[in-house]
């Protein structure tokens, strides 16, 4: 599949927020290899790398002073203590490499990317990723291993916090199968950059 657009016009950005485990992060992945000159906007945390996750290319790996010297110094559009002690932001030296031919792609948390849609307006595209249930999604966050139950429980609060903000987003797309919220964000991104998209 091949797609082609017109750069004429102001640059764009698309931003994926939802609750924790709700995919959204293997839905920015798939648009990311299904969409051209899709770029990623690499955002900044105080939180450790997990896994394979690599500083630069994951996220950018900050010390809680450099996060604070980065927020004196208003580098970011937007940041938030998303978990206690666990700070994130998006560095506007992300953001501003956006053009019409290349588009940003922000994969965000909810109140960040409520702060980038009132920031840059129409520029924006926000979507919501709904988990199919609470159920579905505890199950989801548990079988990753990566926390306490205690942990867990923090993140489930917050989870449902953030599902209450659904309705203030642009569009919503049920994760219940992967590749079907894929395909619905693709199309909704394509139509958004008015792309023409070609077998």
């Amino acid at each position: 599949m091949k797609t082609s657009s017109n750069p004429a016009g102001r640059p764009r950005i698309i931003v994926l927020t939802a609750p924790s485990g709700a995919g959204k992060t293997s839905i920015a992945k798939a648009l990311l290899k299904r969409i051209d000159g899709l770029r990623f906007s690499v955002s900044a945390t105080t939180r450790a790398a997990r896994g394979n996750e690599q500083d630069g290319i994951d996220y950018h790996f900050l010390t809680r002073e450099a996060f604070e010297d980065a927020v004196a110094q208003k580098a970011f559009a937007e940041y938030e203590e998303v978990y206690p002690g666990k700070w994130y932001g998006t560095p506007y030296a992300e953001i501003d490499r956006a053009t019409p031919e290349e588009p940003m792609l922000l994969d965000i948390d909810v109140h960040g990317a409520l702060r980038v849609k009132e920031k840059y307006g129409s520029d924006v595209q926000a979507i919501f990723v709904v988990p199919p249930s609470l159920a579905v999604l505890t199950e989801r966050l548990r079988a990753r291993g990566t926390e306490t139950e205690e942990a867990l429980t923090i993140r489930l609060d917050r989870v449902r916090y953030e599902l209450s903000y659904a309705d203030r987003f642009d569009v919503r797309v049920v994760n219940d199968d992967l590749k079907r919220a894929s395909d619905e964000v693709t199309r909704l991104t394509n139509q958004f950059l008015g792309r023409v998209v070609s077998e």
